[in-house]
């Protein structure tokens, strides 16, 4: 299939590209940026005029809640979600049932995946069996089944001597080890941010301190290892200042932080909205700031969508009670254009967070468009505004605190090795 992408503004933040060219694919792969190759015939033309052709989206994390929890989500579901969304690459954390600790369950959902064809799914593997922070797994064996890096989801580890070897293992092989930074002692029970709002709701908080605590104690193990670690969706103004000094330091360490935090702060809870029990909890007002200006300026790596896919029953118990999580996947564009408009953000710098950044961390040839990449392509109208509304979401997790909003950048067209995945 040979197609002509023509009329759009093309935006490669990776290789500097911002301005009107053609694209032409063939084969799967960008054969002509600007000028036709020779002898070029298109079986297939898309005009794209007044929209904006950029690499297909690298999402960070995204349960797809297969294998074990289908009654949330489905793999096929979740995936037409993320090519609707214009999300080309996505990366899916092992807490899944059963966990992805044993190679043949990651070769088994690489498959599944492939079959489909709408994404390119790349699997974390558990940092320790079942995630119980006790035993190591086989990480050579996981590696080769297809897992790019290893995490304990959201399941800390408790004892330190378990993390340093997990390290300094990583650190021989050099793998990625995932974790999100959070005190399990301090955040026991906890639903809201320990502040204000939760003490007039009279919900039980998590502190800042859990998170900061926690990343405090992984930078100083990467410091003494040498591990290169990722560390997964920071919600606090001084978890984006210690990164910072980290960085300054030179040490191996990234970050991403979740679209809706970018957007919303404990004020959102409003009146016990279930939507916004999220983990780790919406934050202040100058923790949401810091997390705009970390992303901003390269403290922060990435963007991601945090999606995760929950059963409606499961979100109408009452706020302490219901799961936690938000669908995210056909957000993370809107959320980042969004964020780019009221930030006053050169476009090329958002879409960076959410393709060539994040592509970077996982360690992929991809998030770019040069002669002879993969055409994952991302078409969308900036100026276009999208009603979240429930029934629209291809997703089947409808759980979003943005149902309601009007956000920006609709996606039109999401292509897959240069084949259509996606029309609206």
């Amino acid at each position: 299939m040979k197609i002509h992408i023509k009329n759009g503004r093309l935006i490669d933040p990776k290789h500097g590209v911002d301005g009107q060219h053609d694209l032409y694919i063939a084969a799967g792969k960008v054969v002509g940026i600007g000028e036709a190759p020779a002898g070029f015939v298109a079986n297939q033309s898309i005009d794209a005029s007044g929209l904006i052709v950029c690499p297909g989206l690298v999402d960070l994390s995204a349960r797809l809640r297969e294998p074990g929890y289908e009654y949330k989500a489905t793999l096929e579901s979740e995936m037409r979600a993320a090519a609707a969304g214009g999300v080309t690459s996505l990366v899916c954390p092992p807490d899944t049932e059963p966990v992805l600790d044993e190679p043949g369950l990651v070769e088994m959902l690489k498959h599944r995946a492939k079959q489909l064809n709408l994404a390119h799914v790349y699997p974390l593997g558990a940092l320790t069996r079942q995630l119980a922070g006790a035993q190591l797994t086989e990480m050579s064996e996981l590696t080769e089944a297809g897992c790019v890096g290893f995490s304990q989801a959201d399941v800390a580890i408790t004892d330190t001597l378990v993390l340093w070897r997990a390290l300094q293992y990583a650190a021989t092989f050099d793998f990625t080890v995932w974790l999100r930074p959070e005190d399990p002692y301090l955040a026991k029970s906890g639903v809201a941010h320990d502040g204000e709002i939760a003490a007039r709701l009279g919900l039980r908080g998590i502190p800042a301190a859990a998170e900061t605590l926690a990343l405090e104690i992984i930078i100083r193990l990467v410091r003494e290892t040498g591990a290169r670690v990722h560390v997964c969706r920071l919600s606090t103004a001084e978890s984006v200042s210690l990164l910072r000094q980290a960085k300054q330091q030179g040490l191996p360490i990234s970050a991403d932080v979740a679209a809706h935090y970018l957007h919303l702060t404990e004020f959102d809870i409003g009146f016990f909205d279930a939507n916004c029990h999220l983990k780790p909890p919406l934050r202040t007002q100058r923790d949401q700031q810091a997390l705009c200006a970390g992303l901003a300026d390269g403290t922060i790596d990435a963007l991601c969508s945090d999606h995760a896919p929950v059963d409606d029953d499961a979100k109408l118990l009452p706020f302490a009670e219901a799961e936690v999580g938000a669908t995210g996947l056909e957000l993370l564009l809107p959320l980042t254009v969004k964020w780019a408009q009221d930030r006053q953000l050169a476009l090329s710098t958002a879409i960076a967070s959410i393709t060539s950044r994040p592509a970077a961390i996982i360690g992929l040839d991809a998030g770019h468009l040069a002669l002879g990449a993969v055409a994952d392509v991302c078409v969308f109208d900036p100026a276009q505004y999208r009603r979240i509304e429930a029934k629209s979401l291809i997703s089947q997790g409808k759980n979003t605190p943005f149902i309601g909003m009007e956000l920006p950048g609709v996606v039109r067209y999401t292509l897959l090795q240069g084949q259509l995945v996606h029309q609206a």
